[in-house]
This record gives structure tokens, sequence and C-alpha cells, in this order.
């Protein structure tokens, strides 16, 4: 018996935030472009290229999430989960990209004259700071209800933004109030923020990575696990208890130590015990595999 799962899976709730995201994103890109372009300010041009590639990444996470909310098949009999952590290190790998073609495009402004931004773009950069903010948090909040790597780094991917934007906000700042020669600090708070994003992406591709290498998850499920099932009538004893994730459920392997004088039957009754118990207290254990060992007394 394996857990059936019904239409609320918790794919859902990160798809639904992954397409606003992907909304908010595409309204960012225009804005940003605009004002960049009009008000002379490469950081806030910048912003507009990493919120282009959140457009793209969010598309990437959204299929991500579709994939690993579908049934187990012939073909994947343990579910398509994997496709989520692996939606999250594209994320991150494309933040990286993002990343070094600011870096690039920063460091030739930087070194090429021009004339300082425009006052106004300060205010596009405070709101855009605040929408993204506000984006952020609830992508994650959503992320963290569904423990879903790939969500949490499309929330990343929000705070980012926000972060690019809030450093382009003070280089612009002080190429305003410096005057002639600070023309270009708005060039340096672009550099500067995609030193940000690496570091951002590689918070994302960590986690993700290590689910994909089947990491254990943290100590205190497989505890939690063995508790429960210590708790069952004739379970004398627990032994190994192996836990991995698979997108946004858990498989377990668990070793119980029952009576050897008991008869098959007997045996596969209380493990079947054990498994039902374990997965109507843990809702997030998809199936649990017991092995019976016998000890005499």
């Amino acid at each position: 018996m394996t857990r059936l799962r019904s239409e609320a899976h918790p794919a859902k709730k990160g798809i639904r935030s992954t397409l606003l995201g992907i909304g908010a994103n595409l309204g960012m890109v225009a804005i940003k472009a605009l004002a960049g372009y009009f008000g002379n300010s490469y950081a806030l041009i910048a912003d507009a290229i990493e919120s282009a590639s959140d457009v793209f990444t969010s598309f990437i996470v959204w299929i991500g999430l579709r994939a690993a909310s579908k049934e187990p098949d012939l073909n994947h009999p343990y579910g398509h989960g994997k496709a989520e952590p692996l939606a999250a290190i594209v994320v991150a790998l494309s933040l990286i990209a993002a990343a070094i073609f600011i870096a690039i495009q920063s460091v030739d402004h930087i070194l090429t004259p021009h004339v300082a931004p425009a006052p106004f773009t300060l205010i596009i950069l405070v709101i855009i700071i605040l929408v993204k903010e506000g984006m952020y948090r609830y992508t994650n909040r959503v992320g963290s209800e569904i423990q879903s790597a790939a969500v949490k780094a499309d929330a990343w991917h929000h705070r980012s933004d926000a972060i690019t934007s809030l450093t382009a906000a003070v280089g612009i700042a002080i190429a305003l109030v410096g005057g002639p020669g600070y023309e270009s600090a708005d060039d340096w708070a672009a550099l500067i923020a995609s030193a940000v994003i690496v570091i951002n992406a590689y918070r994302i591709f960590m986690p993700a990575f290590t689910e994909i290498m089947d990491a254990a998850p943290p100590s205190n499920l497989a505890n939690e696990v063995r508790e429960i099932a210590a708790t069952v009538p004739q379970v004398q004893g627990l032994d190994k208890c192996l836990v991995r994730k698979m997108g946004f459920e858990y498989f377990v392997d668990l070793h119980i130590i029952v009576d050897g004088n008991l008869s098959v039957r007997e045996g596969h009754d209380i493990a079947h015990a054990v498994k039902a118990e374990v997965m109507r207290q843990k809702p997030s254990v998809y199936d649990v595999l017991i092995h019976v060992e016998p000890t005499y007394l």
C-alpha cells in the first residue's frame, strides 16, 4: 500500500506562486528596462536582465513542479520527484550565468565615461524593492510549507532581484549626490550585485544537489519514524531506518524486530501495522518498506 496523491498535491501551491512570480517579473522587466534606458542607469538595465532571467527560470520551476506532481509509472516507479530539485539546479546555474553577464557589462560601463543616472530612477527602484521583497516572502513561505527546493530557489530569485535593486539605488544615490566623477557608482553597484547573485545561486544549488544525490534528510524525521514504529504492539526493537526525499515526499526503509516464533503471516501483519501507523502520523511519507527481523526469547 502506498499513499494515493490527492488533488491537493503540494506542487499545486508551488505552481500558483510560480505563475504569480512570472507575471510580476514580466512587468518588472518592462519597467526596469525603460527606466534604465531613459534614466541612463546601467544598474537598472542589469536589474532588468536579472528579472528577465527570473521569467525563464520561473518557467523552468513551473515545468519541474508539474513533472514532480505526476503519479509513479512503469518507467518511474518512485515517482517524478527528482524533477523538482533538478529544476532548482537549473535555476542556480542560470543565476550564475546572469551574474557573469552583468559583471562583464558593469566593468565595460565603469571603463566607459557616461553621464549620471536620472533622479527619477530612485523612485522606480524603491517601488521595485518593496514589490520584490514581498514576492520573496510569499514564495519562500510557500516553499517552506511544501518543502520544495525549486520554489525556495524561485523565492531567492525574487530576493536577489530586491538586492540588486537595493545596490542599484545606493549606487545611483551616490552618483547623484557625488556629482561629477561619481557617474559610474551605479555600475559598481551592478558589479556588487552580481557577486550577491552568485552567493544566492550557491545557496540554491547545494540543497538541490544533495537531494539529487539522495543525501539523508534532517535526522529528526528518521527519529520520529522510529518513535512511531516503536509504539506498534509486538514490535520488540528497531534496527535500520533510512529516509530519502523524492520531490515533495519521503520514502522510508525500516527494519523492525519481532518475536522469531511468530508465523510469517503474523510478522507480515505487524509490518503492515507499522507502515500504516507511520503513514497516518506522517503525511509527508509516501511509502514505507518494512524488513522484518526475528529475535528469539
